[in-house]
């Protein structure tokens, strides 16, 4: 009897070839239930943007946060959150019309609802610190406690246009720290108006530029348009139990439509391929998705990975980063995965190339060739310029975000100056010392605790029950009531303009050594930044830790490799070494300042490394995931790893700087903007972007690849077994 041999079984159709047939055979389907989707979703991605507030640079549970609370609770009072700026008319603040009208407006400002306490320069028995040394100028303070978005969103917009008016003796300007950050949200809105309307034609003439068919190009626009109504309405979510920045906005816009465009550009590459393989339009979206649809969740997977250990951060402005990231991302994984393959089925022909036989350009492959030739010497010669590029980034200095994050022209910004150049003290960024002992009467501590104060360096004042001292004397006399509360006192420690000029943080770290009669905590606004930047620093490590962590087992599941994961951290580390030295170069040095339109403080406010380190990070690591993964399927065709680092720049090359070069204008146009942080998240990012898309990706990545040889694809035993359970593929 004749044995017939059963035929072999086919092997398994991927999952996501599954995907993108079924996508192209219910491509109507698809189609509508998107644009209900973008109808439904509209709503609440528009009411985003009125939802977004400003955080504070307040650490939970510190000893600042603590005094904060104390204050507001035991004394009703808390910092001088609003200052006015009082201006004589004629003559100087001492004159009987000016000294009028300003304890009138004095009296006015302390009976505005959400006023805890105001005084001023003729209130207190005219102290020098109130008084600007020509004497032109005086001032009058606030203390409004509560919440910061509360203050800002809800008080202050009342209480500041009730002020501002003055009389034929005076005039009024508004400023102080939450009038600051007030003024920073509209100016901060109005930037992403401006720059969306700009860099939204600018994207599609670049698009159609390269893609050569306009459908094309529009359906990448769209799919970043997408991309971002998904990320606005995702970030819903959190605003249900967190402050969100607003600042997160520009990152939501900024980013969407850069990776909208570049995983659309990904999935139509890939289609426009598999067409000129000759397979049918169903089969070529269905490879589209099975192909560059895993990159395209691999890279989504690597950017919002890099974002989400923002979330470890306890500060809403950080984790406002990570909310809006990981929003985002979804909403362009989704939008490229899901909708376009079904868009593609429907109008492929019309994003087809028009003249497909074309052959295609040698400049990335000749350029990988003449690299791997000679590796070392274009590897060492690339490595060594960014090094140079970002050595400025070894003279970073740490400072503290003052009114000068806004443009020359805003109000608050005006008034603050004239207080750093004609006052001798900074009344609004006093320290408050709050007893926590209330156990008896401290009456008989506060003067000569108040005098030591008052003998800090660049300490100009101290008002305390007992009285206002400087440099150790009494200098007027106290008011019990107003420092008194539920058992206990409070101090108030002004600091000299000098200082808060210099460095605010050192007075918080003496005020804190020096021995207290009782048991203090010390508070206000350069105890808050004090406490913040060191919350942040000690967080540093294990986020800086996790982050490379995360990155290296979602590029080991892509490649089965430790080395290349490795590779990949440090040419990472290397482009954002620039980023780092532009950053210092243009804003802390203030080259550039001219054209960008900036003021320059000497340093850097200590969110921003942290915050464009994640955002950045996670964009190069984007770019280095759609590149290996061209090499690695070329590499498990062909087992040639200089053949596939050819064919992966053959194919890739082109793309990433293409997807690089829109991706880098998304993010460069916000170099436009009024507000600092958002110039700042602008030009770092785009910086990076373009080093990474061109140098990293073209040269060093290559020098790399054939320098390590065969080893770019080792693993330990026990890595090669886990990778051969768990690895993802097609």
């Amino acid at each position: 009897m004749k044995v017939v041999p059963r035929p072999a079984a086919a092997p398994p159709v991927p999952p996501l070839r599954r995907l993108g047939h079924l996508l192209a055979r219910r491509r109507r389907l698809v189609m509508v239930l998107t644009l209900l989707g973008v109808v439904a979703l509209g709503v609440p991605a528009a009411g985003t943007v009125s939802g977004l507030s400003l955080a504070r640079y307040e650490a939970p549970g510190s000893e600042s946060d603590r005094a904060r609370v104390e204050l507001a609770e035991r004394f009703g009072t808390g910092s001088a959150g609003l200052v006015l700026l009082v201006t004589a008319v004629d003559g100087d603040v001492d004159g009987p019309a000016a000294a009028a009208s300003g304890r009138a407006l004095t009296a006015r400002l302390a009976g505005l609802e959400g006023v805890a306490e105001a005084a001023s320069y003729w209130t207190r028995g005219a102290p020098a610190t109130m008084r600007s040394r020509d004497g032109r100028h005086a001032l009058v303070v606030a203390r409004i406690p509560g919440d910061a978005g509360r203050v800002r969103s809800e008080i202050l917009p009342k209480i500041v246009p009730e002020v501002l008016r003055g009389d034929a003796a005076i005039t009024v300007r508004a400023g102080g720290g939450e009038e600051v950050f007030r003024q920073l949200v509209p100016l901060a809105r109005q930037d992403f108006v401006r720059a969306e309307l700009v860099v939204v034609p600018l994207v599609l003439v670049l698009l159609w530029l390269y893609l050569r068919r306009l459908l094309a190009a529009v359906l990448a626009v769209v799919l970043g348009a997408l991309a971002m109504v998904i990320g606005l309405a995702l970030l819903r979510i959190p605003l249900l139990y967190a402050d969100v920045s607003t600042f997160a906005l520009n990152l939501t816009l900024a980013m969407g439509l850069g990776l909208g465009v570049d995983y659309a550009l990904f999935m139509i590459a890939r289609f426009r391929e598999e067409v000129a393989l000759g397979r049918d339009r169903h089969e070529a979206v269905a490879r589209a998705v099975e192909r560059a649809g895993r990159t395209v969740i691999f890279s989504g997977v690597t950017v919002a990975a890099s974002l989400s250990v923002l979330l470890l951060m306890p500060f809403d402005f950080f984790r406002s980063f990570a909310y809006a990231g990981i929003a985002v991302v979804a909403g362009g994984v989704t939008g490229a995965v899901l909708v376009l393959p079904a868009v593609l089925a429907a109008v492929g022909d019309r994003v087809l190339p028009r003249r497909p036989g074309r052959a295609r350009g040698t400049f990335w492959p000749g350029l990988a060739t003449r690299v791997m030739g000679r590796p070392l010497l274009y590897g060492g010669a690339a490595a060594a310029v960014l090094l140079l590029l970002g050595s400025p980034f070894l003279g970073l200095r740490l400072g503290v975000a003052d009114d000068r994050v806004l443009p020359a022209s805003a109000p608050a910004r005006q008034t603050s100056e004239v207080i750093r150049a004609e006052f001798p003290a900074e009344e609004t960024d006093a320290l408050q010392i709050v007893s926590a002992d209330t156990s008896g009467d401290l009456s008989r501590a506060v003067p000569g605790y108040a005098a030591a104060l008052s003998r800090l360096p660049g300490v100009a004042q101290v008002d305390s029950a007992a009285g206002s001292y400087a440099a150790g004397a009494r200098v007027s006399a106290g008011d019990p009531s107003r420092f008194a509360g539920a058992g206990g006192t409070w101090l108030s420690v002004i600091p000299s303009a000098e200082l808060m000029e210099d460095d605010p943080v050192r007075l918080v770290g003496d005020v804190r050594a020096l021995r207290a009669p009782f048991e203090v905590l010390v508070g206000g606004y350069p105890a808050e930044l004090a406490d913040y930047r060191r919350a942040v620093v000690e967080r540093l490590p294990p986020l800086l830790a996790l982050i490379l962590a995360i990155t290296f087992a979602v590029l080991f599941l892509m490649t089965g490799s430790v080395l290349i994961p490795l590779k990949a951290t440090v040419l990472n580390l290397l482009s954002l070494s620039v980023m780092f030295g532009a950053l210092v170069w243009i804003y802390q040095d203030g080259n550039l300042s001219g054209p960008l339109g900036f003021t320059p403080t000497g340093a850097l406010d200590a969110s921003i490394p942290i915050l464009m380190f994640c955002v950045a990070y996670g964009l190069s690591m984007d770019y280095e995931v759609l590149l290996l993964s061209r090499i690695k399927e070329e590499y498990d065709l062909t087992g040639d790893t200089p053949g596939a680092v050819v064919a992966g720049l053959r194919h890739g090359g082109p793309l990433i700087t293409a997807a690089g070069g829109i991706l880098a204008v998304s993010f460069a146009v916000y170099g436009t903007a009024q507000v600092v942080f958002v110039q700042m998240l602008g030009v770092g990012t785009a910086v990076a972007i373009i080093v990474d898309a061109t140098v990293i990706r073209a040269v060093l990545v290559p020098a790399a690849m054939r320098l390590a040889g065969e080893a770019n694809w080792w693993a330990p035993g026990p890595l090669r077994r886990l990778h051969a359970r768990i690895g993802l593929s097609g």
